[in-house]
């Protein structure tokens, strides 16, 4: 019986693995797969809205650094915050990343994407530069992706800058006046991201 469980076990995992996506480790491919295929989940009309949601959220999950992306926006909080705390802050924070994620994308599901370089900052980072393609519906959009790149093998994004705007600093920036109104009570943050999933 143990022996057919432990098969069992390493079938799945071998299933798991030959599906899950798999994108370059070079950061400038990396991010021009993932978008790529982000658009043709999006754009794909047999596809439904709950479909295309999950596969968002999981290829986020996947290639986004939420937990880092989670510490920084809370600021210097982070810092002096009790575990428990942070941790059902964390929790929170990944839902009300990827419900914001999936909302946003949607806009841009027949949007054309083109890459157009990269630039290493250091053995740790390294800013991808892109674009999204003037169209009869949308002006042209520049963004630069922030990635991750201490793992060589697993580079993830940390933050996007859209036309010289940090996604990330933004969020922190928001979550900030909502702590100085507060007290720096973490849990009237968790309770407005609450909110938020809520509506």
């Amino acid at each position: 019986m143990k022996k057919i469980s432990l098969i069992l076990v390493v079938f799945l995992l071998i299933f798991k693995t030959s599906f899950a996506s798999t994108y370059s480790s070079d950061p400038q491919i990396f991010v021009k797969e993932l978008v790529n295929d982000a658009i043709n989940k999006l754009s794909d009309k047999n596809l439904s809205k709950e479909e295309k949601a999950n596969f968002i959220e999981n290829l986020a999950t996947e290639n986004v650094d939420i937990n880092a992306l989670g510490l920084y926006t809370l600021g210097e909080l982070r810092k002096s915050a009790d575990k428990s705390h942070l941790d059902k802050y964390q929790k929170v924070f990944e839902k009300y990343f990827l419900k914001t994620l999936t909302s946003r994308l949607t806009d841009y599901s027949s949007s054309k994407f083109e890459v157009i370089s990269a630039e290493k900052k250091s053995s740790n980072y390294t800013i991808v530069k892109s674009k999204i393609v003037q169209s009869e519906n949308q002006p042209e959009i520049k963004i630069d992706w922030r990635v991750y790149t201490k793992n060589s093998e697993k580079p993830l994004i940390r933050d996007l800058i859209v036309e010289g705007l940090s996604l990330a600093r933004t969020q922190k920036e928001e979550f900030s006046s909502i702590l100085n109104s507060n007290n720096n009570d973490i849990n009237i943050l968790i309770s407005k991201l609450k909110e938020f999933l809520n509506n």
